[in-house]
């Protein structure tokens, strides 16, 4: 019997010492960690479980984090793990994290969604509205592949104009074949890949048409992502002089960028994501290309995104803090870093971002927004191939 006992102590401490947990960083660790505080995330996984993403109803039908190397494999996305784990939501901003989530424009303005009528434009006014901050989205189906989402919701801006409204959301994952053909490229053995795409739609639900002189409202993606030291982010832009295309870059929104922040190369643009000081680049629509992307040079992954660009479409909301001269002059495609302000800081993460023009619509119309997000690694002479064809720049050229 003593021996017996003494067995299954050995045994016990055997199955202990060798039970496998994901670390943090890993893909695992968010899945397990996501599970705790929301069952009902939806996984969607490609056949043989290397390619995966984590989609959570709760947060809006967000797109949580995805990986091309299974549960081992690198978290992409910037999870908020604390903030998440107390179940609270803030005043302002919940800033949950997340590899893609949904937000309307504009930011700012006398057009703002995030501003009440008559309010300084300070942060103590900044308010991000609930159905896209701390609301969940229905959904609708899925798949293993795929996930569904609608909303329906009632948004006042600045000027106290009402919009009635209905979001459409569809994740799907891509498999390999179709993110070679969307990148142009052939994706070799050495290349291990995940992408997912977002397809919204936006519809007016209301009985009066949107209307330049009281706003309009613009569909924004945003997506989080894991920094370090050694991410860059790659932006290409339209070649072409000042007077018909104006200004190449936005590059003070949280104070003029300097040069070790910021590169004006000739037709792209390269921008520090290390996380180390708040700041922001935008590219208009004039100057804009429905692609941009990143380096991580640290864990060799190369970041694409894409996304729907109308060649024409100049009208686009702007978001600044400010009443403004020209509300329909923003950004098409933005890249933001989080830094630390007055000792505090979000996050270790920076954004790709991309917006729908203004959306001018009729009662019963609607319009479409896609963004697609494709994370690459391996070989890093593959990469430097792609990277090549996709933004004409190797790999070490994106470093400085």
């Amino acid at each position: 019997m003593k021996r017996y006992f003494y067995f299954l102590i050995v045994l016990f401490l055997f199955v202990t010492c060798n039970k496998e947990t994901n670390q943090k960083g890993t893909f695992g660790y968010d899945l397990e960690f996501l599970k705790q505080h929301h069952p009902d995330l939806i996984l969607l996984k490609d056949l043989n479980g290397s390619a995966q993403i984590i989609v959570l109803p709760a947060y809006q039908g967000r797109v949580m984090t995805s990986t091309s190397d299974g549960e081992k494999g690198l978290s992409y996305g910037w999870i908020n793990h604390d903030l998440i784990a107390t179940g609270a939501f803030s005043e302002h901003f919940t800033a949950l994290g997340g590899e893609e989530r949904f937000w309307l424009g504009p930011e700012g303005g006398q057009f703002s969604l995030f501003f009440k009528k008559g309010s300084d434009f300070t942060f103590n006014n900044w308010y991000v509205p609930k159905a896209i901050d701390s609301e969940p989205f229905n959904l609708i189906f899925s798949t293993n592949t795929e996930a569904q989402f609608e909303k329906t919701m009632q948004i006042k801006n600045y000027s106290g104009t009402l919009f009635d409204l209905k979001i459409n959301r569809t994740i799907s994952l891509l498999d390999q074949k179709t993110i070679g053909q969307l990148l142009g490229i052939e994706l070799s053995s050495a290349i291990r890949s995940v992408g997912f795409q977002s397809e919204n739609v936006l519809t007016n639900i209301g009985s009066e048409g949107w209307e330049k002189q009281s706003g309009l409202l613009s569909m924004w993606i945003l997506s989080m992502l894991q920094s370090n030291d050694q991410t860059n982010v790659v932006m290409p832009y339209k070649k072409g002089d000042s007077l018909s295309l104006g200004k190449i870059v936005t590059d003070d929104y949280f104070g003029k960028l300097t040069s070790d922040r910021l590169k004006i190369g000739d037709g792209y643009l390269l921008f520090k994501a290390d996380a180390k000081q708040r700041s922001k680049i935008g590219v208009s629509p004039k100057r804009a290309l429905p692609i941009a992307g990143s380096y991580d040079a640290k864990n060799k992954v190369l970041t694409i995104a894409q996304f729907t660009l109308s060649d024409g479409i100049t009208d686009y909301v702007n978001s600044a803090w400010k009443l403004q001269d020209n509300p329909f002059e923003g950004d098409a495609v933005n890249a933001y870093t989080d830094g630390p302000i007055d000792g505090k800081q979000m996050g270790k993460f920076y954004e790709l971002e991309s917006s729908s023009p203004a959306l001018s619509l009729e009662p019963g119309k609607n319009a479409k927004h896609i963004h697609r997000t494709i994370h690459l690694s391996g070989s890093t002479v593959k990469l430097n191939e792609i990277s090549k064809k996709l933004f004409g720049l190797e790999l070490d050229q994106m470093k400085f």
